[in-house]
This record gives C-alpha cells, sequence and structure tokens, in this order.
C-alpha cells in the first residue's frame, strides 16, 4: 500500500508539474524563491552557486559535486542545502517524453529558527543530539513531506490557494525537513556560537555585499574567529577558500546580470566589484567555459520566469 500510495504522489506531482513548469528550463512562481525545474535532455555537469533551499526531484536523475563528493538525488528524493555553496550539477536521466521535474524551495532561516525553537519548547529533552553538520546531503522523501510538498504543488495552481495557503505548507515543508534526519545540519546553522553558523554568516555577508571590496581578515574578524580558524573552517563547509567562493559569487551574480537584466558583460563587470575588463572576462571563460556573452545566450534559453516570480538574493538552484 505505502509503495502504492508513493507511486500515486509521484504520478500527481509529475501531472501538476506540467502544468506549473511546461517550458523547459527554470520557471519561477508567485511564491517568493520558489523554482521549478524541467530539462527535456540529458545535461553535462556546470557549476552553480546555489541559496540554501530544499530541492525535491518529482521525476528523472540530477546528480551534483561538491568538492570530492557526488549526490545523487532521484525521484522522491530531496536534497537540503543548509548554507550558500559553490556547487555543480548535472542532469543525469530526462528525455522529452520523461522530462526531469524539480521544484526548489527556499530556507527562509529566520523562520527555521523560530520553528526549531517551538519544537524545542513542546518536546524539552526530546529532540536528538544531532549529527555533524554538513552543508548538503540527499535523503528519501517520506509520506509526510511528500504529502506536504505534493499540497504545495497543488496550491501553487490556484491564485487564490497560493495566497491563502501558500506560505503555511512552506512553513510545513520547513517543520517536516527539521524534525526530520535532515535538521541538524539545519539546527547547527542556527546555533550562533558553532563554527557552521559562523561560516553561514560569513557567506551571507559575501551574497550581500559581493559588489564591495572584502577582505578575509574583516570576515575572519566579524566571525570572532583568527584567519587560520576562519580559513580552515570555511573549507570545511564549502570545500573552497573564502577568496575562491567570493569570486564565484561574483561571477555568478555578473551571469545572472547579464541573463535576467540583459546587461552587457562590460557593465555586469563593474557592478559585482570587478576593475578589469579584461580580468572579468578570461576569469568568467576559465569558470564557465564560456565567453560572458555566449553564457548568457545559453542561460536565456534554459530560464522561464512566470508572472509574479521573484528571484533570491542568492544566484541559482541545483
Amino acid at each position: 500500500m505505502m509503495a502504492m500510495a508513493t507511486t500515486e504522489r509521484q504520478a500527481r506531482m509529475v501531472e501538476l508539474m506540467g502544468v506549473l513548469a511546461p517550458d523547459e528550463g527554470y520557471t519561477l512562481c508567485a511564491l517568493p524563491g520558489v523554482k521549478f525545474m524541467r530539462a527535456h535532455s540529458v545535461r553535462p555537469r556546470s557549476p552553480a552557486l546555489v541559496e540554501p533551499c530544499i530541492v525535491v526531484v518529482c521525476q528523472g536523475h540530477k546528480r551534483g559535486y561538491l568538492g570530492g563528493e557526488a549526490f545523487d538525488y532521484h525521484a522522491q528524493q530531496f536534497l537540503v542545502l543548509s548554507v550558500p555553496l559553490p556547487f555543480e550539477g548535472e542532469t543525469v536521466r530526462a528525455s522529452a517524453a520523461e522530462p526531469m521535474l524539480a521544484i526548489s524551495i527556499p530556507i527562509d532561516l529566520q523562520l527555521a529558527a523560530e520553528i526549531a525553537l517551538a519544537v524545542d519548547e513542546a518536546q524539552p529533552g526530546n529532540t536528538p543530539p544531532p549529527p555533524a553538520p554538513r552543508g548538503i546531503m540527499a535523503s528519501h522523501l517520506d509520506d509526510a513531506l511528500g504529502d506536504a510538498v505534493l499540497r504545495l504543488l497543488q496550491a501553487l495552481t490556484s491564485p487564490v490557494e497560493t495566497r491563502l495557503l501558500g506560505q503555511g505548507i512552506l512553513r510545513e515543508i520547513l517543520f517536516r525537513v527539521l524534525t526530520g534526519e535532515q535538521g541538524g545540519a539545519l539546527r547547527a546553522g542556527l546555533a550562533h556560537q558553532t563554527q557552521f553558523a559562523k561560516i553561514g554568516k560569513a557567506l551571507r555577508r559575501i551574497h550581500s555585499d559581493y559588489h564591495r571590496p572584502i577582505d578575509v581578515a574583516t570576515l575572519a574578524r566579524e566571525a570572532g574567529m583568527s584567519q587560520a580558524a576562519f580559513h580552515a573552517g570555511f573549507k570545511a563547509v564549502t570545500t573552497t577558500s573564502p577568496i575562491q567562493y567570493l569570486k564565484s559569487t561574483r561571477l555568478h551574480k555578473a551571469r545572472l546580470l547579464m541573463v535576467q537584466d540583459g546587461v552587457t558583460a562590460a557593465t555586469a563587470c563593474g557592478r559585482v566589484g570587478y576593475e578589469s575588463t579584461s580580468q572579468f572576462s578570461r576569469e568568467f571563460k576559465r569558470f564557465f567555459g564560456r565567453t560572458p556573452v555566449e553564457e548568457a545566450r545559453e542561460m536565456r534559453s534554459l530560464l522561464a520566469q512566470a508572472p509574479g516570480g521573484r528571484g533570491s538574493p542568492y544566484v541559482s538552484a541545483p
């Protein structure tokens, strides 16, 4: 019965995704930050900078890479990214007949903190000690979380239900993740004195001020850490150095400016903090494998925005 319920749930998710995301690429909706992803063919490994989010695969197979690890996530699995990370992703299985379909749900850290506190107050002493926090991991979609995601997709097909029910369902989804096996990483990120939380604070600072001069000494001081400890902690969470992370953030944001705002490479270069256009072009091509103009053209063909859709303070979804 449970297997049949899971099969029926997946079929209904695929049906609703056909309505919500009929076009290949990314589609935004009226709930801020919620994105749909649709791919009709296998896509090679490519870099992305992902926001703190929950990604649920409704159909198909994706694979992500962080440092030396690979993360496979299939239909009826979900991925949690508890901090913004430089990520590489590829679509492993997709076709026109059975496209890869997924939904990305942003994690509101303030709301997550409120829910975690409420859970702890309601169940004092019953919260198991969290495992060592990880920036990313994948899990199977259980019935409670799967049903909540299905109800979210159903609500998003109706403007009235989106407005009246959408935020409540997002809250339930966050509750289900926080109280499940992936809750430990989120809880660690919300505990202000842990190293994981300090690095998360530095990452949010980079994403808000990437266009301004930022140095590692300042980030370490604001985190209350020595530079050596900050470097080690930063790499443990993100698998890269602070300087490389800042560079990838600027390049991803420049790509987004060219794609969504239609600005030139020279304009995007200045807006993200580069002083040299030639240096920007060299680093952009080295990072993405294409010139700024070529990459912007390719990304425009993959990005669709529905009316009422709004972006996030980060860059893209896996």
